[in-house]
């Protein structure tokens, strides 16, 4: 893991963030296959914001994400286009399954939980991301 800060023009900067995000009314909707195509999706998202994806995963009903970010991109934006991409691709991909549980356009809840990392070594989060309980 790369603790080091990274400099830009006229700034040297360190954020990490990581994001939970939930399915709408907790339903356990995710698959280890919808899992894996999630991260897919949020991987090509992160490189088009230009943001380093530093750890996926989740269980049924949330996803954890390691996020390294530059200071231009805003938090809020970048997780607003992540949760409408990633919403809109898995119900085109996984309508069929998804229609079990959710009768409406919807995926994710409305909130989100965003942390910075600073209380907490990278490695010691990149655990706790690893051992989530993937569904089988």
């Amino acid at each position: 893991m790369n603790n080091r800060l990274k400099s830009h023009y006229h700034c040297v900067y360190k954020l990490t963030y990581h994001l939970v995000l939930v399915t709408k009314y907790r339903k356990k909707c995710f698959t280890a296959v919808m899992l894996d195509r999630l991260k897919e999706i949020v991987t090509n998202l992160c490189q088009k914001w230009e943001v380093e994806l530093l750890e996926f995963n989740g269980e049924a009903d949330h996803v954890h994400l390691l996020l390294d970010m530059h200071p231009n991109i805003m938090p809020s934006k970048f997780i607003n286009n992540l949760k409408t991409v990633t919403s809109r691709l898995m119900r085109k991909e996984f309508a069929k399954h998804l229609a079990y549980f959710y009768w409406k356009p919807v995926l994710w809840t409305r909130a989100y939980c965003l942390l910075t990392t600073g209380g907490a070594t990278i490695d010691t989060i990149r655990q706790y991301i690893e051992k989530q309980e993937r569904p089988d």
